[in-house]
């Protein structure tokens, strides 16, 4: 299988098409084994962008004790900002904190990419958290840092030169983002990680998901009424995966065989472009103040 390879905006990284978002490595519902196999299957397909949080439980620590030994085969992206003990969040000692702690955890020297987490926009330009990644990015803890959210703060961060990278929701239910903020961080080269690749497959239930996390991007799939004969995994990951800017694409699952079948997916290349402007058309047809999703 092909393995597509793009540069990480204007920093000397190299991230597959297809990254791998590692929030279900960290729960009970796989072992400690399971999560070596998975991780060490990832890297053999060629896949090596791996995007974690502190906020997903056990996976840092499980990255670290799989895949450390592979350290130079991969990028490596987490999120801080929270969730230290003895310290309060959202200050400039938890980011610094939460580095040291994450690179405990992952095993390494250094971390890739390090994003704020949601970070609310009120403490963006007040308390001096960015100046705090940045000082971590001056010591070489990390290489490039980095925002992950929506909306107001994202905007902000994306106008700004204190940031390298940015992670925000890139799908075919959540294409605001498109024609206003990714544009905005190519003009400053930064390199752009898309989450929520497949809109967390709306396709699944039948009836509306009342109160479930897929909600939202359900009621916005069925009000956009694409046609297509493409599946429906297929036509969100190509969508996503090829759209202009996004440097890579995360997404998570257990399965390897789900995984195998988004990176066939994504060797079939972009969508045929009247396929893919007729949905751009329909979400800005259909679009009902839809504010990117969290």
């Amino acid at each position: 299988m092909q393995r597509l390879l793009r540069k990480f905006g204007r920093h000397d990284l190299t991230v597959s098409t297809f990254g791998y978002g590692c929030g279900q490595t960290g729960g009970n519902d796989l072992t400690d084994k399971e999560v070596s196999y998975l991780l060490n299957s990832l890297l053999d397909l060629g896949i090596n962008f791996f995007d974690t949080a502190r906020a997903y439980g056990l996976s840092e620590e499980r990255i670290g004790k799989s895949i450390s030994h592979r350290r130079d085969e991969f990028v490596i992206s987490t999120k801080v900002g929270y969730g230290i003990p003895g310290c309060q969040d959202w200050t400039c000692e938890i980011i610094s904190a939460g580095i040291d702690y994450a690179l405990k955890l992952l095993r390494t020297d250094h971390i890739d990419i390090v994003h704020l987490h949601s970070c609310p926009i009120h403490v963006l330009e007040n308390n001096g958290v960015a100046e705090a990644l940045t000082k971590c990015l001056e010591q070489g803890k990390i290489l490039v840092a980095g925002y992950s959210g929506e909306n107001e703060s994202l905007e902000y961060t994306a106008a700004t030169d204190k940031f390298g990278s940015i992670q925000l929701s890139v799908n075919i239910c959540d294409q605001r983002a498109i024609d206003t903020i990714i544009p905005e961080a190519k003009i400053r080269a930064m390199g752009v990680i898309a989450k929520r690749a497949v809109a967390n497959a709306p396709w699944r239930f039948v009836q509306q998901p009342h109160g479930q996390y897929v909600e939202e991007y359900w009621l916005r799939w069925k009000s956009m009424n694409i046609e297509t004969d493409l599946e429906w995994n297929e036509l969100f990951t190509r969508f996503t995966a090829f759209t202009e800017g996004v440097d890579t694409m995360i997404i998570g699952s257990k399965n390897i065989d789900h995984i195998k079948s988004n990176l066939s997916s994504i060797q079939k290349g972009p969508l045929p472009m009247e396929l893919y402007s007729g949905i751009r058309n329909l979400f800005k047809q259909s679009d009902k103040d839809w504010l990117g999703q969290l």
